[in-house]
């Protein structure tokens, strides 16, 4: 089961990990309510779809003040969003985020994901953040580094390390992105993840590791275990034919 971006944030903020201020939109009435809750003159808004690629389909866009921003939610709401990953169909836009605008001063690629092939845990980083990570595998293979672990409550310090290698962070950064590391292992393993993906994963001019982006996916099969996670459960985004294989117990992937 995959959720949007806002929710993924809330649910990461909860393990304390760094992300910009943002707010849902769920309706274009909110805008200016909503939008007075967020402190930075410039505001990024962006469509909730569960897709990669909205950026490049036009579903993020930055605005100055709240004229602009009404203009471009306009826009955005109701839109059918194209990517690479919806296919022609699209996805029609019903959600909004708004959030702060980070000045970025580098962009980094952090994933973590159960690992079947392996049976452990792999963390995937790159200095190549904010671009298609499968074309960065492709073009730039020794960008990418994976590091596997075995499951584990506590991480290795070197493991650790290796992970977030790729960064070359100062010392005081390198602490944020190793609470970072812990944070999204925890809500893993915890919460019966099957993917946590920050691209892109940023460092700002004030050397704050913040997540820019997020993505997470979890087990359907453990589902049971989270009712509050089963919640957030968007079927818009769902396939309908698999929609309704779960309300008779069936896991159906078309």
């Amino acid at each position: 089961m995959n959720i949007h971006e806002y929710q993924a944030k809330e649910i990461l903020k909860k393990f304390g990990v760094n992300v910009p201020n943002g707010i849902a939109i769920l309706s274009l009435e909110e805008i200016e309510s909503k939008s007075k809750l967020l402190k930075s003159k410039k505001i990024v808004i962006k469509a909730q779809i569960h897709s990669g690629g909205r950026g490049k389909a036009g579903g993020v866009k930055i605005v100055d003040n709240i004229e602009e921003l009404k203009t471009q939610a306009k826009n955005l709401y109701g839109k059918k969003l194209i990517t690479h990953q919806t296919g022609p169909k699209g996805r029609i836009v019903k959600k909004l985020y708004l959030e702060e605008v980070n000045e970025i001063q580098k962009e980094f690629y952090l994933s973590c994901l159960v690992d079947r092939d392996s049976s452990k845990i792999a963390f995937i980083s790159s200095a190549e953040g904010g671009v298609d990570i499968e074309e960065v595998a492709r073009k730039k293979p020794e960008k990418i580094i994976t590091t596997k672990l075995n499951l584990s409550s506590v991480l290795d310090k070197q493991e650790i390390a290796k992970i977030i290698q790729p960064f070359n962070l100062s010392k005081e950064s390198s602490e944020q992105a190793i609470d970072l590391v812990k944070s999204m292992h925890t809500i893993l393993v915890k919460l019966d993840a099957s993917l946590i993906e920050i691209n892109p994963l940023i460092l700002t001019k004030k050397k704050n590791i913040i997540c820019l982006d997020a993505k997470i996916s979890f087990d359907d099969n453990a589902l049971y275990r989270h009712p509050d996670i089963a919640l957030l459960k968007d079927f818009n985004e769902e396939n309908p034919s698999e929609t309704e294989a779960g309300k008779h117990d069936l896991s159906y992937i078309k």
